[in-house]
């Protein structure tokens, strides 16, 4: 594995380390999987698009991208102390999530290479691009005398075992997810440049290219693994994911909506956007989509928004830590049973979606 310290650049004064966020349902996770399996993998029913998919990774089309210039002398010190908090927020969070990526996408192809070559190299490719993102991100920091300790959150981050199937529907989700909040936030600050608070945006197009490659990928390859994405198994674990990862992106941009606010952005018709244009894409692989449209959709996510703050306001209450979980615990039943009636709203098939006019 690629040292997590070459990521970065070094420093002539070198920045603080900062202590990682505390886990939460919120945060970004690293993931492990049964590497045998995915090595024993049949790509001959679509190895022609893996191919070719691959050729495109062996072009690096951002090999001389992520290259800093002038923009960045000085940037992080015109920011005022709030925005400076939320920026290095999400900077932290994105670059925890690349990092996450990097390590599963190494890891995969370190483990299968002699068994599958052409899957290895597929994820030797996203590797690179990964630790690219990821590094880029964490120097980012460094210009606000911050960086994490990659090598830290490696030995020490809890890792959370995921099927193939599972590696699968998450990191095609996360991957066009990725590509859908970028390309927004570059369009807009396109339109608005004033409210351009870092030269990091500069880089989201491109940025963003890259993670719609690495979609692709996943998608051509639950196209060579039909089950994954055929009978009802299928249609049920599409609709989990798709609203995990909706309802994680809605409620955790939410309540970090100063960030969007200095973008000139309102988080949440934000978050509809980015959520709509990736249920619009998954459609084109997965056998069912989620409803979104649906006029309750958005009204259970508020509800669980709204729980998250009592549950918040319960933690800060200095009560001791029994009388405390026997408060969290009607918000904590409530949570539940939105996600559930959420999980139950009828989803779309797929050969029947029509996007909505935006």
């Amino acid at each position: 594995m690629v040292p997590p310290t070459a990521i970065a650049e070094p420093r002539a004064a070198a920045p603080a380390t900062k202590e990682p966020v505390k886990d939460t349902i919120l945060t970004p996770r690293f993931y492990t999987t049964d590497f045998d399996a995915m090595a024993a993998m049949d790509l001959r029913p679509n190895e022609v698009e893996l191919e070719a998919i691959c050729e495109e990774f062996r072009k690096d089309y951002n090999r001389h991208h992520f290259v800093r210039n002038e923009a960045f002398e000085g940037a992080a010190d015109k920011l005022d102390p709030e925005t400076r908090r939320v920026f290095i927020e999400f900077l932290e969070q994105s670059c925890t999530s690349e990092f996450s990526g990097f390590l599963l996408y190494k890891e995969l192809s370190r483990r299968i290479k002699d068994k599958n070559p052409l899957l290895a190299e597929c994820f030797a490719h996203m590797a690179r691009d990964e630790a690219r993102h990821a590094g880029f991100l964490n120097k980012s920091m460094a210009d606000f005398g911050l960086q994490l300790d990659l090598g830290f959150l490696t030995a020490n981050k809890a890792y959370t075992f995921f099927k193939p199937k599972f590696i699968f529907y998450a990191t095609y989700l996360s991957e066009k997810i990725g590509y859908w909040r970028y390309i927004a936030i570059y369009r807009h600050l396109e339109k608005n440049p004033e409210s351009k608070i870092f030269p990091i945006f500069n880089f989201f197009e491109n940025w963003c290219q890259d993670e719609n490659r690495h979609g692709d990928f996943f998608d051509a390859l639950m196209k060579a693994q039909p089950d994954t994405v055929r009978g009802l198994q299928a249609r049920l674990w599409c609709r989990f994911f798709l609203l995990a990862v909706f309802a994680t992106m809605y409620v955790r941009d939410v309540a970090r909506k100063e960030f969007y606010e200095a973008l000139g952005l309102d988080a949440r018709d934000y978050d509809r956007y980015v959520i709509a244009k990736t249920n619009e894409t998954s459609a084109r692989v997965f056998p069912v989509v989620l409803n979104v449209e649906h006029p309750k959709f958005y009204t259970r996510l508020e509800r669980i928004i709204s729980n998250n703050q009592a549950l918040a306001q319960a933690d800060e209450s200095g009560a001791a830590a029994p009388i405390k979980a026997i408060r969290k615990l009607p918000y904590w039943i409530a949570n539940a049973a939105e996600m559930a009636k959420l999980f139950l709203m009828a989803p779309i098939r797929s050969d029947q979606f029509q996007p909505a006019v935006r």
